[in-house]
C-alpha cells in the first residue's frame, strides 16, 4: 500500500489516497494505530483517507492514533489540498472537502507548482454555556459554577460572563470557553504555556465525565492583541505540535471575551498559523502551511 506523510505546523499524519487504495472500514481502526505507532510504524499523530465524496471534490476520513475516529482536522485538510494538486489529482486551486458531515472550501497558494498556504473556511464558531453542555453531554455533577460566578482559586479568571464556564478537573478549578469547530474544544486561559503540566492535565479534561465523546483541550496565553500561543492536547492522540481546529477555536474564545482583535496569529510548537474571524459573515478562515515529509509503500501483513 502507498502512502505519504505530510504535516502542517508539525501536526502529522500517513495520508493514503482512497481513491487508489482499499481497506475495508473495519480495518480502518487497527490500520491506524499500526501506522501512527513512532517505533513500529510510519509515525504520525493519525491517519487520513483522502476518499472520493458525493457532496464535495473530495473527503476526508481521520482516525486518531488510537484508532479512534475524528471529525475534523484543519492542519490535515490543508495538506488534503496540497496532495490533490501536487498529484495532479486538480487543477483548481479552489476546492471544497467534505469531513465529519461538512464541508470545508479551500483556497490554496501555489508558487513553482508548490502549494505553499492553504487558506481554509473552517466555519461559524459555536459557543456553548454549561446549561448547554450539561444538557448536550448528560453530565454536569462537577459543575461548580455558573456563568459569572466568582470562585476564589480558578485558573483564569480573565474570560468574560458571556461564555466562560466553572469546571473542575482533578480538584483544581478551571475557567474554559467551550468551543465548537465541528469537533468539540476546551479553551483555557493560563499565565504561562511553556512549562505548563500539560501531560498531566490533559488527559483529566480529555476524559471528564462532562465530555462523553472526550474533547480536545487548548491552554491559551494571550501575548497581546494580535498574538497568542498555545499548546494542545488533542484526543486521542495527545499532545500534538498543532491543532487547526483548535487555533480557531482558541482565537474564537480570546476575540469573543474581548481579548484580542479578530485577526490573530496563534503560536503553535510546530509553527504559526493565522485565524481570522469575519464577523459579518460568522465563519473563521484558517490560513497555514502544509508540507510533505516523504512517501514510501508498506505491507499490510
Amino acid at each position: 500500500m502507498k502512502f505519504i506523510k505530510m504535516h502542517g505546523c508539525g501536526n502529522d499524519y500517513v495520508f493514503i489516497d482512497g481513491f487508489k487504495e482499499r481497506v475495508a472500514d473495519a480495518d480502518k481502526p487497527a490500520l491506524a494505530i499500526r501506522l501512527s505507532d513512532r517505533h513500529f510504524g510510519i509515525g504520525g499523530d493519525g491517519v487520513v483517507f483522502i476518499n472520493p465524496s458525493a457532496v464535495a471534490d473530495y473527503a476526508m476520513e481521520i482516525y486518531n492514533m488510537d484508532g479512534s475516529k475524528a471529525e475534523m482536522c484543519g492542519n490535515a485538510v490543508r495538506c488534503v489540498g496540497k496532495y490533490v494538486y501536487e498529484s495532479g489529482m486538480t487543477k483548481r486551486t479552489e476546492i471544497t472537502v467534505e469531513s465529519g458531515g461538512r464541508i470545508k472550501y479551500l483556497v490554496l497558494e501555489v508558487k513553482d507548482k508548490e502549494v505553499v498556504t492553504v487558506t481554509v473556511n473552517m466555519g461559524t464558531p459555536e459557543f456553548r454555556t454549561s446549561l448547554t453542555v450539561t444538557e448536550m453531554d448528560n453530565g454536569g455533577n462537577d459543575i461548580v459554577g455558573k456563568v459569572g460566578d466568582k470562585i476564589d482559586g480558578a485558573v483564569g479568571g480573565r474570560l468574560s460572563d458571556e461564555v466562560n464556564e466553572m469546571i473542575s478537573v482533578g480538584g483544581t478549578i478551571y475557567e474554559m470557553t467551550y468551543v465548537s469547530m465541528g469537533n468539540p474544544h476546551a479553551v483555557v486561559l493560563v499565565d504561562e504555556v511553556d512549562h505548563y503540566p500539560l501531560a498531566e492535565v490533559g488527559p483529566r479534561f480529555e476524559h471528564h465525565e462532562r465530555f462523553p465523546q472526550r474533547t480536545n483541550v487548548e491552554f491559551v496565553r494571550v501575548i497581546d492583541r494580535a498574538t497568542i500561543q498555545m499548546r494542545v492536547w488533542e484526543r486521542g492522540s495527545g499532545e500534538t505540535k498543532a491543532c487547526g481546529t483548535g487555533a480557531c477555536a482558541a482565537a474564537a474564545a480570546c476575540i469573543i471575551n474581548g481579548l484580542t482583535q479578530d485577526s490573530v496569529t496563534v503560536k503553535l510548537l510546530g509553527g504559526e498559523l493565522l485565524i481570522r474571524w469575519d464577523r459579518d459573515a460568522n465563519v473563521i478562515y484558517m490560513t497555514g502551511p502544509a508540507k510533505t515529509a516523504f512517501s514510501g509503500e508498506c505491507r499490510l501483513i
